[in-house]
Protein backbone atom coordinates (compact mmCIF):
# COMPACT_ATOMS: atom_id res chain seq x y z
CA UNK A 1 0.00 0.00 0.00
CA UNK A 2 1.32 3.48 -0.84
CA UNK A 3 0.16 6.60 1.17
CA UNK A 4 1.02 9.33 -1.65
CA UNK A 5 -0.71 9.80 -5.28
CA UNK A 6 1.87 12.49 -6.28
CA UNK A 7 3.98 11.43 -8.85
CA UNK A 8 1.03 9.17 -10.18
CA UNK A 9 -0.73 10.07 -13.59
CA UNK A 10 -4.08 8.62 -13.77
CA UNK A 11 -5.62 7.70 -16.92
CA UNK A 12 -9.52 7.04 -15.78
CA UNK A 13 -11.76 10.21 -15.86
CA UNK A 14 -12.13 10.19 -12.33
CA UNK A 15 -8.77 10.01 -10.77
CA UNK A 16 -7.84 12.81 -13.48
CA UNK A 17 -10.13 15.04 -12.51
CA UNK A 18 -9.36 14.29 -8.59
CA UNK A 19 -5.54 14.79 -9.14
CA UNK A 20 -6.18 18.42 -11.05
CA UNK A 21 -8.69 19.51 -8.67
CA UNK A 22 -6.28 18.57 -5.63
CA UNK A 23 -8.53 16.71 -3.83
CA UNK A 24 -6.01 13.59 -3.55
CA UNK A 25 -3.85 13.07 -0.24
CA UNK A 26 -3.65 9.49 -0.12
CA UNK A 27 -4.25 6.67 -2.03
CA UNK A 28 -4.23 2.44 -1.50
CA UNK A 29 -3.44 1.13 -4.81
CA UNK A 30 -3.59 4.03 -7.58
CA UNK A 31 -2.24 1.87 -10.33
CA UNK A 32 -5.16 -0.80 -9.52
CA UNK A 33 -7.76 1.77 -8.76
CA UNK A 34 -7.25 3.75 -11.78
CA UNK A 35 -7.24 0.36 -13.98
CA UNK A 36 -10.73 -0.92 -12.00
CA UNK A 37 -12.24 2.86 -13.01
CA UNK A 38 -11.27 2.26 -16.58
CA UNK A 39 -12.68 -1.37 -17.05
CA UNK A 40 -16.13 -1.43 -15.08
CA UNK A 41 -19.05 0.96 -13.67
CA UNK A 42 -17.25 1.01 -9.87
CA UNK A 43 -19.08 1.52 -6.74
CA UNK A 44 -17.53 3.29 -4.31
CA UNK A 45 -19.24 5.16 -0.60
CA UNK A 46 -18.06 7.31 1.56
CA UNK A 47 -19.49 7.19 5.38
CA UNK A 48 -21.45 10.23 7.19
CA UNK A 49 -22.56 9.84 10.86
CA UNK A 50 -25.54 11.59 12.04
CA UNK A 51 -24.02 13.78 14.52
CA UNK A 52 -26.73 17.08 13.32
CA UNK A 53 -29.40 17.85 11.22
CA UNK A 54 -27.35 18.73 8.37
CA UNK A 55 -23.72 19.00 7.54
CA UNK A 56 -21.60 21.91 7.13
CA UNK A 57 -18.86 23.03 4.74
CA UNK A 58 -16.31 20.69 6.15
CA UNK A 59 -18.35 17.63 4.37
CA UNK A 60 -18.21 18.89 0.98
CA UNK A 61 -15.25 18.06 -0.38
CA UNK A 62 -16.83 14.58 0.36
CA UNK A 63 -19.60 15.31 -1.10
CA UNK A 64 -17.87 16.52 -4.25
CA UNK A 65 -15.77 13.95 -4.51
CA UNK A 66 -19.18 11.65 -4.88
CA UNK A 67 -20.55 14.59 -6.93
CA UNK A 68 -17.70 13.96 -9.71
CA UNK A 69 -17.50 10.11 -9.25
CA UNK A 70 -21.18 9.84 -10.96
CA UNK A 71 -20.48 12.33 -13.59
CA UNK A 72 -17.50 10.29 -14.44
CA UNK A 73 -19.87 7.28 -15.18
CA UNK A 74 -19.64 5.47 -11.49
CA UNK A 75 -21.87 5.01 -9.20
CA UNK A 76 -22.20 6.69 -5.48
CA UNK A 77 -22.99 5.32 -2.53
CA UNK A 78 -23.91 7.39 0.74
CA UNK A 79 -23.62 5.18 3.97
CA UNK A 80 -25.21 6.67 6.58
CA UNK A 81 -24.14 5.82 10.38
CA UNK A 82 -27.29 5.04 11.65
CA UNK A 83 -25.45 2.69 13.54
CA UNK A 84 -22.12 3.72 14.27
CA UNK A 85 -23.52 7.33 15.68
CA UNK A 86 -24.20 5.66 18.48
CA UNK A 87 -20.88 5.28 19.59
CA UNK A 88 -19.15 8.72 17.77
CA UNK A 89 -15.95 8.56 15.73
CA UNK A 90 -13.66 9.25 18.30
CA UNK A 91 -10.78 10.70 15.67
CA UNK A 92 -9.34 13.86 16.21
CA UNK A 93 -11.41 13.99 19.32
CA UNK A 94 -9.97 14.99 22.78
CA UNK A 95 -13.19 13.57 24.42
CA UNK A 96 -16.03 11.11 23.81
CA UNK A 97 -18.80 12.40 21.75
CA UNK A 98 -22.37 13.02 22.94
CA UNK A 99 -24.20 9.95 22.82
CA UNK A 100 -27.77 10.27 21.49
CA UNK A 101 -30.82 8.56 21.57
CA UNK A 102 -32.19 6.77 18.53
CA UNK A 103 -34.99 9.63 18.14
CA UNK A 104 -32.22 12.65 17.50
CA UNK A 105 -29.87 9.97 15.10
CA UNK A 106 -33.66 9.40 13.07
CA UNK A 107 -33.94 13.00 13.20
CA UNK A 108 -30.55 13.96 12.11
CA UNK A 109 -30.58 11.16 9.32
CA UNK A 110 -33.96 12.88 8.22
CA UNK A 111 -32.09 16.52 7.69
CA UNK A 112 -28.85 15.30 6.42
CA UNK A 113 -30.54 12.83 3.26
CA UNK A 114 -31.75 16.52 2.12
CA UNK A 115 -28.20 17.61 1.54
CA UNK A 116 -27.13 15.21 -0.88
CA UNK A 117 -30.24 15.01 -3.23
CA UNK A 118 -28.86 18.90 -3.99
CA UNK A 119 -25.12 17.35 -5.50
CA UNK A 120 -25.75 13.85 -6.83
CA UNK A 121 -29.26 11.83 -8.75
CA UNK A 122 -30.45 9.12 -6.97
CA UNK A 123 -32.41 5.71 -8.72
CA UNK A 124 -32.25 2.47 -10.05
CA UNK A 125 -29.89 2.85 -12.59
CA UNK A 126 -26.03 2.16 -12.70
CA UNK A 127 -25.07 4.96 -11.79
CA UNK A 128 -27.57 6.34 -9.87
CA UNK A 129 -26.12 7.09 -6.39
CA UNK A 130 -28.33 4.62 -3.27
CA UNK A 131 -28.31 5.71 0.72
CA UNK A 132 -28.05 3.03 2.91
CA UNK A 133 -27.83 3.06 6.68
CA UNK A 134 -25.47 1.07 8.41
CA UNK A 135 -27.59 0.04 11.63
CA UNK A 136 -29.40 -1.98 8.91
CA UNK A 137 -26.64 -4.72 9.72
CA UNK A 138 -24.91 -3.42 12.60
CA UNK A 139 -27.87 -3.91 14.81
CA UNK A 140 -28.66 -7.65 13.57
CA UNK A 141 -24.75 -8.66 14.90
CA UNK A 142 -24.52 -11.44 17.30
CA UNK A 143 -21.69 -10.15 19.88
CA UNK A 144 -20.09 -12.94 20.18
CA UNK A 145 -19.78 -14.13 16.76
CA UNK A 146 -18.75 -11.01 15.62
CA UNK A 147 -15.80 -10.83 17.80
CA UNK A 148 -14.74 -14.80 16.93
CA UNK A 149 -15.33 -14.10 13.26
CA UNK A 150 -14.07 -10.21 12.60
CA UNK A 151 -11.89 -9.61 16.53
CA UNK A 152 -9.45 -12.08 15.05
CA UNK A 153 -8.06 -9.64 12.03
CA UNK A 154 -7.50 -6.96 14.30
CA UNK A 155 -4.24 -6.88 16.69
CA UNK A 156 -4.33 -4.15 19.91
CA UNK A 157 -0.79 -3.40 19.09
CA UNK A 158 -1.77 -2.22 15.38
CA UNK A 159 -4.99 -0.33 16.34
CA UNK A 160 -3.14 1.10 19.59
CA UNK A 161 -0.94 3.06 16.66
CA UNK A 162 -3.41 4.83 14.91
CA UNK A 163 -3.93 8.57 15.82
CA UNK A 164 -7.38 8.21 17.19
CA UNK A 165 -6.28 6.32 19.80
CA UNK A 166 -2.89 7.36 20.19
CA UNK A 167 -4.32 11.42 20.66
CA UNK A 168 -5.95 10.42 23.66
CA UNK A 169 -3.08 8.45 25.29
CA UNK A 170 -0.37 11.19 24.25
CA UNK A 171 -3.37 13.78 25.88
CA UNK A 172 -3.87 11.31 28.91
CA UNK A 173 -7.62 11.49 27.74
CA UNK A 174 -9.75 8.35 28.74
CA UNK A 175 -10.93 6.34 25.05
CA UNK A 176 -13.77 3.67 26.32
CA UNK A 177 -14.22 0.48 24.84
CA UNK A 178 -17.20 1.76 23.08
CA UNK A 179 -15.01 4.13 21.18
CA UNK A 180 -12.20 1.55 20.85
CA UNK A 181 -14.97 -0.36 18.85
CA UNK A 182 -15.58 2.36 16.04
CA UNK A 183 -13.25 1.18 13.58
CA UNK A 184 -13.73 -2.25 13.50
CA UNK A 185 -17.54 -1.48 13.11
CA UNK A 186 -16.26 1.22 10.35
CA UNK A 187 -14.03 -1.79 8.37
CA UNK A 188 -17.21 -3.87 8.65
CA UNK A 189 -19.50 -1.62 6.96
CA UNK A 190 -17.01 -1.56 4.01
CA UNK A 191 -16.82 -5.79 3.89
CA UNK A 192 -21.07 -5.33 4.10
CA UNK A 193 -21.00 -3.09 1.24
CA UNK A 194 -18.94 -4.93 -1.13
CA UNK A 195 -20.99 -7.99 0.03
CA UNK A 196 -24.30 -6.20 -0.84
CA UNK A 197 -23.71 -3.91 -3.49
CA UNK A 198 -19.89 -4.71 -4.90
CA UNK A 199 -18.37 -1.71 -3.57
CA UNK A 200 -14.76 -2.09 -3.53
CA UNK A 201 -13.64 1.68 -3.21
CA UNK A 202 -13.89 3.75 0.07
CA UNK A 203 -13.39 7.59 -0.11
CA UNK A 204 -12.80 9.77 2.95
CA UNK A 205 -10.90 12.70 4.40
CA UNK A 206 -7.23 12.42 5.81
CA UNK A 207 -8.04 11.56 9.03
CA UNK A 208 -9.94 8.56 8.11
CA UNK A 209 -6.75 6.98 6.35
CA UNK A 210 -6.32 4.35 9.33
CA UNK A 211 -9.78 3.18 9.06
CA UNK A 212 -9.97 2.61 5.48
CA UNK A 213 -6.66 0.66 5.66
CA UNK A 214 -8.57 -1.34 7.76
CA UNK A 215 -11.58 -1.98 5.66
CA UNK A 216 -9.50 -2.93 2.59
CA UNK A 217 -7.56 -5.63 4.61
CA UNK A 218 -11.08 -6.79 6.21
CA UNK A 219 -11.86 -7.55 2.84
CA UNK A 220 -8.75 -9.00 1.39
CA UNK A 221 -8.19 -11.54 4.36
CA UNK A 222 -12.35 -12.30 5.45
CA UNK A 223 -13.23 -12.44 1.68
CA UNK A 224 -10.13 -11.91 -0.30
CA UNK A 225 -11.14 -9.55 -2.27
CA UNK A 226 -9.58 -6.66 -3.49
CA UNK A 227 -10.79 -2.90 -2.66
CA UNK A 228 -9.44 0.56 -2.66
CA UNK A 229 -9.03 3.31 -0.44
CA UNK A 230 -8.30 7.06 -1.25
CA UNK A 231 -8.09 10.45 1.19
CA UNK A 232 -8.45 14.11 0.48
CA UNK A 233 -6.14 16.32 2.10
CA UNK A 234 -6.84 18.36 5.15
CA UNK A 235 -8.78 21.74 4.47
CA UNK A 236 -8.22 24.64 6.63
CA UNK A 237 -8.78 28.20 5.74
CA UNK A 238 -5.86 31.06 4.76
CA UNK A 239 -6.02 31.52 8.81
CA UNK A 240 -5.11 28.04 9.98
CA UNK A 241 -9.13 27.35 11.11
CA UNK A 242 -10.83 24.33 10.11
CA UNK A 243 -12.95 24.72 7.18
CA UNK A 244 -16.48 24.24 8.29
CA UNK A 245 -17.21 26.84 11.41
CA UNK A 246 -16.61 30.71 11.35
CA UNK A 247 -16.98 33.09 14.19
CA UNK A 248 -20.58 32.69 13.94
CA UNK A 249 -21.15 29.35 13.63
CA UNK A 250 -21.26 26.62 11.34
CA UNK A 251 -21.41 26.80 7.76
CA UNK A 252 -24.29 24.44 7.42
CA UNK A 253 -25.69 23.20 4.10
CA UNK A 254 -29.60 22.92 4.85
CA UNK A 255 -31.11 26.35 4.52
CA UNK A 256 -33.46 25.54 7.74
CA UNK A 257 -30.37 25.68 9.35
CA UNK A 258 -28.56 28.62 7.91
CA UNK A 259 -29.70 31.02 5.17
CA UNK A 260 -28.78 30.81 1.02
CA UNK A 261 -27.23 34.40 1.37
CA UNK A 262 -24.95 33.19 5.04
CA UNK A 263 -24.25 30.49 2.84
CA UNK A 264 -23.34 33.11 -0.16
CA UNK A 265 -21.21 35.58 2.02
CA UNK A 266 -19.32 32.95 3.38
CA UNK A 267 -17.56 32.11 0.28
CA UNK A 268 -17.42 35.85 -1.11
CA UNK A 269 -15.36 36.53 2.32
CA UNK A 270 -12.71 33.66 0.93
CA UNK A 271 -9.25 34.78 1.77
CA UNK A 272 -7.56 35.80 -1.41
CA UNK A 273 -4.73 33.23 -0.92
CA UNK A 274 -8.01 30.33 -0.93
CA UNK A 275 -9.37 32.04 -3.85
CA UNK A 276 -7.78 29.57 -6.55
CA UNK A 277 -7.75 25.96 -4.08
CA UNK A 278 -11.85 26.51 -3.34
CA UNK A 279 -12.74 27.13 -6.81
CA UNK A 280 -11.07 23.91 -7.35
CA UNK A 281 -12.28 21.83 -4.88
CA UNK A 282 -16.54 23.28 -4.66
CA UNK A 283 -17.44 24.30 -8.09
CA UNK A 284 -17.21 22.79 -11.60
CA UNK A 285 -15.71 25.54 -13.65
CA UNK A 286 -13.06 24.88 -16.30
CA UNK A 287 -9.42 24.69 -14.95
CA UNK A 288 -8.64 27.23 -17.46
CA UNK A 289 -11.36 29.62 -16.10
CA UNK A 290 -10.29 29.08 -12.74
CA UNK A 291 -6.66 29.75 -13.42
CA UNK A 292 -7.82 32.77 -14.71
CA UNK A 293 -9.62 33.97 -11.56
CA UNK A 294 -7.17 32.81 -9.81
CA UNK A 295 -4.50 35.16 -11.15
CA UNK A 296 -6.85 38.47 -10.51
CA UNK A 297 -4.89 41.11 -8.42
CA UNK A 298 -5.81 43.60 -5.81
CA UNK A 299 -9.74 44.60 -6.10
CA UNK A 300 -9.90 42.83 -9.25
CA UNK A 301 -9.63 39.21 -6.47
CA UNK A 302 -12.84 40.01 -5.19
CA UNK A 303 -14.67 39.40 -8.80
CA UNK A 304 -13.32 36.01 -8.39
CA UNK A 305 -14.81 35.58 -5.31
CA UNK A 306 -18.62 36.68 -6.03
CA UNK A 307 -17.91 33.62 -9.09
CA UNK A 308 -16.70 31.47 -6.23
CA UNK A 309 -19.63 32.39 -3.99
CA UNK A 310 -22.65 32.26 -7.02
CA UNK A 311 -21.12 28.73 -7.88
CA UNK A 312 -21.15 27.30 -4.58
CA UNK A 313 -24.62 28.57 -3.80
CA UNK A 314 -25.83 27.84 -6.93
CA UNK A 315 -25.03 23.81 -6.52
CA UNK A 316 -26.56 23.78 -3.13
CA UNK A 317 -29.51 26.16 -3.04
CA UNK A 318 -30.00 26.79 -6.72
CA UNK A 319 -29.16 29.44 -9.44
CA UNK A 320 -32.27 31.98 -8.07
CA UNK A 321 -30.98 31.67 -4.23
CA UNK A 322 -27.85 32.58 -5.92
CA UNK A 323 -28.56 35.47 -7.59
CA UNK A 324 -30.49 36.56 -5.00
CA UNK A 325 -28.06 36.47 -2.11
CA UNK A 326 -26.06 38.17 -5.10
CA UNK A 327 -28.18 41.35 -5.03
CA UNK A 328 -28.54 41.69 -1.34
CA UNK A 329 -25.13 41.69 -0.65
CA UNK A 330 -24.75 44.16 -3.55
CA UNK A 331 -27.33 46.65 -1.71
CA UNK A 332 -26.07 45.76 1.52
CA UNK A 333 -22.81 46.76 0.85
CA UNK A 334 -22.89 49.25 -2.36
CA UNK A 335 -26.10 51.10 -1.94
CA UNK A 336 -25.99 50.82 1.73
CA UNK A 337 -29.74 49.69 1.59
CA UNK A 338 -31.94 47.50 3.70
CA UNK A 339 -32.43 44.37 1.46
CA UNK A 340 -35.51 41.85 2.39
CA UNK A 341 -32.90 38.69 1.99
CA UNK A 342 -30.60 39.83 5.07
CA UNK A 343 -31.23 37.49 7.71
CA UNK A 344 -32.71 38.69 10.90
CA UNK A 345 -33.46 37.50 14.50
CA UNK A 346 -35.91 38.81 16.49
CA UNK A 347 -35.88 40.42 19.95
CA UNK A 348 -38.85 40.33 22.28
CA UNK A 349 -40.16 44.35 22.39
CA UNK A 350 -40.60 44.71 26.00
CA UNK A 351 -36.55 44.04 26.09
CA UNK A 352 -35.53 46.61 23.06
CA UNK A 353 -38.14 48.99 25.11
CA UNK A 354 -36.22 48.60 28.49
CA UNK A 355 -32.55 48.99 26.43
CA UNK A 356 -30.22 45.63 25.17
CA UNK A 357 -26.48 46.44 25.79
CA UNK A 358 -25.09 46.50 21.78
CA UNK A 359 -22.36 43.93 23.14
CA UNK A 360 -25.55 41.37 24.32
CA UNK A 361 -27.03 42.04 20.99
CA UNK A 362 -24.09 41.88 18.55
CA UNK A 363 -23.10 38.15 20.76
CA UNK A 364 -26.50 36.80 20.35
CA UNK A 365 -27.15 37.74 16.17
CA UNK A 366 -23.74 35.69 16.34
CA UNK A 367 -21.90 38.78 14.75
CA UNK A 368 -19.23 38.79 17.79
CA UNK A 369 -18.43 35.25 19.69
CA UNK A 370 -18.39 37.08 23.25
CA UNK A 371 -19.70 40.72 24.68
CA UNK A 372 -15.84 41.30 24.82
CA UNK A 373 -15.12 40.88 21.05
CA UNK A 374 -17.80 43.04 20.53
CA UNK A 375 -16.22 45.97 22.22
CA UNK A 376 -13.14 44.98 20.44
CA UNK A 377 -15.08 45.44 16.95
CA UNK A 378 -16.05 49.18 18.95
CA UNK A 379 -12.41 50.19 19.50
CA UNK A 380 -11.38 48.82 16.28
CA UNK A 381 -14.19 50.62 13.98
CA UNK A 382 -15.82 47.49 12.88
CA UNK A 383 -19.19 47.64 14.44
CA UNK A 384 -22.06 49.68 13.08
CA UNK A 385 -26.05 50.24 13.69
CA UNK A 386 -28.08 51.14 11.16
CA UNK A 387 -24.55 52.10 9.21
CA UNK A 388 -23.73 54.14 11.37
CA UNK A 389 -19.94 53.62 13.50
CA UNK A 390 -20.57 53.02 16.88
CA UNK A 391 -18.53 54.59 19.49
CA UNK A 392 -19.77 54.17 22.82
CA UNK A 393 -18.77 50.55 23.64
CA UNK A 394 -21.56 50.75 26.79
CA UNK A 395 -24.02 51.47 24.07
CA UNK A 396 -27.47 50.51 25.11
CA UNK A 397 -29.97 49.18 22.16
CA UNK A 398 -33.41 50.52 22.24
CA UNK A 399 -36.89 50.81 19.96
CA UNK A 400 -35.66 54.54 19.65
CA UNK A 401 -33.57 53.11 16.80
CA UNK A 402 -35.53 51.35 14.84
CA UNK A 403 -35.48 52.56 11.04
CA UNK A 404 -38.21 53.45 8.93
CA UNK A 405 -38.87 49.39 8.23
CA UNK A 406 -38.91 48.72 11.76
CA UNK A 407 -36.22 47.01 12.06
CA UNK A 408 -32.44 47.57 13.07
CA UNK A 409 -28.96 47.17 11.51
CA UNK A 410 -26.21 45.85 12.71
CA UNK A 411 -23.16 45.42 10.94
CA UNK A 412 -19.43 43.99 12.12
CA UNK A 413 -17.30 45.24 9.24
CA UNK A 414 -18.34 45.83 5.70
CA UNK A 415 -19.58 41.85 4.79
CA UNK A 416 -21.00 40.94 7.94
CA UNK A 417 -25.02 42.49 8.65
CA UNK A 418 -27.99 40.95 10.55
CA UNK A 419 -31.26 42.46 10.72
CA UNK A 420 -32.76 42.87 14.34
CA UNK A 421 -36.60 43.06 14.45
CA UNK A 422 -39.16 43.41 17.58
CA UNK A 423 -41.23 40.33 18.57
Amino acid sequence: MTDTADSFLPKSSFLSTMKDRGYIHQCTDPGGLDSALQEKIVPAYIGFDCTATSLHVGSLVQIMMLRHLQKSGHKPIVLLGGGTTRIGDPTGRDESRAMLTDEQIQANMDGIRKVFEKYISFGDGETDAILVNNADWLDELKYIEFLRDMGVHFTINRMLTFDSVKLRLEREQPMTFLEFNYMILQAYDFLELNRNYGCCFQMGGSDQWGNIINGVELNRRVDQKETFGLTTPLVTLANGQKMGKTMGGAIWLNDDMLSPYDFWQFWRNTDDADVGRFLRLFTELPMTEIEKLESLEGAEINEAKKVLANEATKMCHGEDAAHAAEETARKAFEEKSLAADLPKISVPKAELEAGVAFSDLFTRAGLATSKGEARRLVKGGGARLNDEKIDDSELMVTTAMLNEEGTIKLSAGRKRHILVEPA
